[in-house]
């Protein structure tokens, strides 16, 4: 692919799971890829044909400008970025201290906005396009997903306000929604979860223990039933190459399913629907 040769794709969270994926999938295809990692040990594990590793924090400015000087010291013309990089912090809305709350925001949306704002001279130049990769939380958001869900509405609606400024200067803007991805996010988004339920006051814990719990068992059970990351990665490149993208994508039929339902349903069947779901993964004994 020889035309494909001469552009540069920018992933971001390209250590592991979706972002590793895609960045492979795209350079299979033909790209120079970009990938942003936050460690040299993760940038000597990915790096590869096509592949060239940056160390890239996406909160922090200097690192992002670093990040832009690359692309425009550079004779290829940067085709996508792709906004990949992203924690998952479960808590009660109550029970989550505000120092957690800012850093999902700094992490899942700011950061995202840094990066966009960095490089969007060389998009403008080049005609290309920015893909958000959001969340079925984008459109839904379950008990204790009150910060993630949060940031990934507020990186749908960033989305759609940049697709609409942008589109007359020729730069196209896809957000993704991806279900569940068998990556290590979840994972580690358990973890997270159990070491915050940790610090819930006596109080606290007998108000949500049991939700926290049965959280865990849904997103751990959903996250074993979803799509690989490998095939996750097909749907981004296909955001990316595209001559036409669609303005979203889902992953997975779960995702497909959950981001339809609040154009549908009254917030009140969703309320219902949500209890039920969640009470079978709730402890045995436990009130749901």
């Amino acid at each position: 692919m020889p035309k494909r040769t001469q552009k540069l794709i920018v992933v971001t969270g390209a250590s592991t799971g979706m972002g590793a994926s895609a960045a492979r999938e795209l350079a299979c295809q033909g790209f120079h890829v970009l990938a942003g990692v936050r460690r040299d040990r993760d940038a000597d594990a990915i790096r590869s044909t096509g592949i060239e590793p940056v160390i890239l924090d996406i909160t922090k400015s200097e690192q992002a400008d670093a990040l832009a000087a690359r692309v425009a010291g550079d004779p290829r013309a940067l085709h996508a970025l792709v906004n990949n990089a992203g924690i998952q912090v479960n808590a009660p809305v109550e029970a989550l201290p505000m120092e957690q709350w800012r850093w999902v925001f700094e992490v899942n949306l700011f950061g995202h906005i840094a990066v966009t704002q960095a490089l969007l001279p060389a998009l403008l130049r080049s005609k290309g396009r920015v893909i958000n990769i959001s969340s079925v939380g984008g459109k839904i958001a379950m008990p204790t997903y009150g910060a993630y869900a949060g940031t990934k509405f507020a990186l749908e609606a960033v989305s759609d306000s940049l697709r609409r400024e942008v589109a007359p200067l020729g730069v196209q803007v896809v957000v993704v929604e991806p279900g569940g991805v068998r990556t290590e996010m979840a994972a580690r988004g358990i973890a997270t979860a159990n070491h915050l339920a940790a610090q819930m006051t006596p109080e606290q814990d007998e108000r949500y223990g049991s939700l926290v719990q049965a959280i865990n068992t849904l997103m751990d059970s959903g996250t074993a039933a979803g799509r690989t990351a490998d095939a996750a990665a097909r749907v981004i490149a296909k955001a990316v190459t595209t001559r036409r993208p669609r303005t979203r994508y889902t992953i997975g039929l779960d995702a497909a399913l959950l981001t339809r339902l609040p154009r549908i349903l009254s917030d009140r069947m969703l309320d219902r629907i949500s209890a039920a779901n969640l009470r079978r993964h709730y402890p045995k004994g436990a009130a749901a």
